[in-house]
């Protein structure tokens, strides 16, 4: 990373030497995220200069630093991008995201990156290193349909058709939910949204609310807000039923504005929704080697480290492509 406001740039840095307790994985796939882009133009991320990006990677581990424990040279593992110091006893209960030494985890647009063992994950013979990228944006969607108390038979509506939408609309359908309609602002995913468990696709900016609502058949259960754009959260307060739950999952640091009253009104229960726990890590890898299909579909293309500017560039703008992997 170059700069706030700058493009990406491709420089030979020294190879990572891993310390006591860490390794060193060769990259074998990393996904660029919705965040990514974000990281590059907000500050509120804390990204800067020489930084290195890349949180959603799988790759082999290549070196143990001393006294490191519980993985092999050449074991292929899945890693979790929140760092934690793996005693804890937020950790044991696998909420790594309360650890006192959380972090966020980066690196993965590199040849290699160190992590810690207890932020790994091997992946079974059935997993590709593609499959092992995308278990992190799958368990954060898990875990907000999880933190949303999704019941089988529920109505529900996903604002965004992103990679994080898509999966929201994935695990839904796989927990039972009844009817599942993706809203966005294009119809670039509707195929890959309905192919993905998603039973409408609804696009209307003029009216968004009767559209869901007539897509739906009427209000919904549960509403995803898996955009982060301000106004999102008052139109899901028109759209969730009384009573019903809306589920913050886009990323959004700008300030937002809404009416309470009109939720209250309601008694909406409004849950914001960040990370996963260890479990669900687990559970969303578990999913791909139990032999569902769909997940692999959010995967459009697959591009060299030297690619990666230029892509990253394209993917600033509204285009077909959902999930891009990097391949060192």
């Amino acid at each position: 990373m170059q700069g706030l406001g700058q493009p990406l740039a491709v420089e030979t840095l020294p190879d990572p030497v891993p310390q006591p307790g860490e390794l060193v994985i060769r990259v074998g796939r990393c996904g660029i995220c919705g965040s990514d882009l974000h990281m590059t133009e907000d500050p509120a991320y804390g990204k800067a200069a020489g930084d290195v990006l890349g949180h959603e990677f799988a790759g082999e581990v290549v070196a143990l630093g001393r006294g490191t424990q519980g993985l092999a040279v050449g074991d292929l593992v899945s890693v979790i991008p929140l760092r934690s110091c793996g005693a804890c006893a937020s950790c044991r209960a696998g909420e790594v995201a309360w650890c006192d030494q959380f972090g966020l985890q980066g690196g993965g647009y590199a040849e290699y990156a160190v992590t810690r063992p207890n932020q790994c994950i091997a992946l079974p013979r059935s997993a590709s290193l593609a499959d092992g990228a995308i278990v992190e944006p799958l368990a954060v969607a898990l875990h907000g349909v999880n933190m949303a108390g999704l019941r089988p038979g529920d109505s529900v509506l996903v604002l965004g058709a992103g990679p994080i939408g898509l999966a929201v609309a994935f695990w839904a359908r796989r927990l039972g939910a009844a009817r599942v309609v993706v809203q966005d602002l294009a119809r670039h995913q509707e195929e890959r949204a309905l192919a993905m468990g998603a039973s409408g696709f609804v696009v209307d900016p003029v009216d968004p609310v009767g559209a869901a609502e007539r897509g739906l058949g009427g209000k919904a259960d549960i509403v995803f807000e898996c955009v982060g754009v301000p106004g999102l959260i008052a139109q899901a307060v028109a759209q969730v039923r009384n009573r019903g739950t809306i589920l913050l999952l886009g990323l959004c640091s700008q300030p937002d504005t809404f009416n309470s009253f009109a939720m209250l009104s309601k008694e909406v229960r409004l849950i914001t929704s960040a990370f996963f726990t260890r479990g669900e890590y687990e559970a969303a890898l578990d999913a791909l080697d139990a032999g569902a299909c769909e997940p692999r579909l959010l995967v459009t293309g697959t591009i060299a480290l030297d690619d990666t500017p230029a892509r990253f560039e394209a993917l600033r703008r509204r285009t077909h492509d959902c999930k891009v992997l990097i391949a060192p």
